[in-house]
């Protein structure tokens, strides 16, 4: 197998490394130089006609070119620990986490990064006005997941460090890197981001 990302603070690559981390799995990494718009070259574009990061490619030739498809090739070949959950409850509420992480805190996060950062100016037409909007559509999300997780459960989903916490972690720095304040006063949040910030896979 070959992983295609690239370094911090790319969020999507990060999830994989973490993901891998977890299981204990050596997973040779290609870095990227997004800044220098290698994923829009030519030879990536192979890859993925999307021109995005990551992309595993496995032996055979095959591309897989989603994080959380990634993930759950991963997961059915490495099957321990078990990261979408072991039972069919499990499982579903997992994916509902998944999903609602992507919808709820990863899309305004992406907003703002993609319509009012400077660093994406020259890349993209930017709606400043729609990006800074962002700013509150992300807090108040954030305030709903800090009353979701404000029950004493451990991780997300229980007890079990999930796929669901890798998204919501990677997520979450990614926002405190490019301004938001994800974190804040949040208490739940914050107890729960410590907690998985200190795991060694987050280091990845």
């Amino acid at each position: 197998m070959k992983f295609y990302g690239a370094p911090m603070p790319a969020p999507n690559p990060r999830r994989v490394r973490i993901f891998a981390a977890e299981k204990s799995i050596s997973l040779p990494e290609i870095a990227l130089d997004l800044r220098e718009r290698d994923h829009k070259s030519a030879d990536h574009l192979r890859r993925n006609s999307l021109g995005q990061v990551p992309v595993l490619e496995l032996d055979d030739g095959t591309m897989i070119t989603e994080t959380v498809s990634i993930c759950r090739y991963l997961d059915a070949v490495y099957p321990d620990p078990p990261m979408f959950g072991r039972t069919p409850i499990e499982i579903g509420v997992v994916d509902m986490w998944i999903r609602r992480i992507e919808i709820q805190l990863a899309e305004p996060t992406r907003m703002f990064w993609r319509h009012a950062h400077p660093a994406t100016a020259a890349l993209v037409e930017q709606h400043v006005v729609f990006g800074e909007s962002n700013r509150a559509t992300l807090s108040r999300a954030m305030d709903w997941f800090d009353r979701e997780i404000g029950d004493g459960r451990t991780f997300i989903t229980g007890d079990t460090f999930t796929m669901a916490d890798i998204a919501a972690l990677t997520m979450i720095d990614f926002a405190t890197l490019i301004g938001l304040d994800p974190v804040a006063d949040r208490k739940s949040v914050a107890i729960w981001h410590e907690r998985v910030s200190a795991r060694p896979s987050a280091r990845a």
